[in-house]
C-alpha cells in the first residue's frame, strides 16, 4: 500500500494539481507494479515564503515522502524514484534537479490495510 505526501509550493492551478495526483498515482504502478487500488496520494501546498533551496527563497521544488510496505528490491525503488520525478516535472514543470523523493519501508506488522488488518494479516 504505497502511501505519499506531496509537498510543492502554493500557486499551480487546479489542473496542474489533478494531473500531478493522477500522474503520481500512475508512476506508482507502473514503477514498482502496485495495484492501483492501494495508491493513496495526499498534496499538500506550502507557501513560498516558507520554502528555501539551495539558498533561494521561494524557489520551486517538490518534496515526496513515500511511505511502502518493506521488501521492494533497490531497483524497484530507484525505478519509483525516477517515475516519480518525471510525473512532477510533467505535472507541474518543475526541474527534476529540484524535486526530492525519500522512501521509507514499513514493516508489514506496522501497516494497517482494509478492514483494519495489519499488512502481514492480510498476506502482503
Amino acid at each position: 500500500m504505497p502511501i505519499l505526501n506531496i509537498q510543492i509550493m502554493q500557486g499551480h492551478s487546479a489542473a496542474q494539481k489533478t494531473n500531478l495526483l493522477k500522474n503520481s498515482s500512475q508512476a506508482v504502478v507502473d514503477s514498482i507494479a502496485a495495484p492501483l487500488p492501494s495508491v493513496r496520494v495526499v498534496l499538500e501546498e506550502v507557501a513560498s515564503d516558507h520554502v528555501i533551496v539551495a539558498g533561494e527563497l521561494a524557489k520551486p521544488m517538490a518534496l515526496v515522502l513515500a511511505r511502502l510496505i518493506e521488501g521492494r528490491t533497490p531497483e524497484k525503488k530507484a525505478a519509483l524514484i525516477a517515475a516519480l520525478s518525471q510525473a512532477i516535472h510533467k505535472s507541474i514543470d518543475i526541474s527534476e534537479q529540484d524535486v526530492r523523493v525519500i522512501i521509507t519501508d514499513i514493516p508489514k506488522t506496522d501497516m494497517g490495510v482494509a478492514n483494519g488488518i495489519t499488512a502481514l494479516a492480510a498476506g502482503r
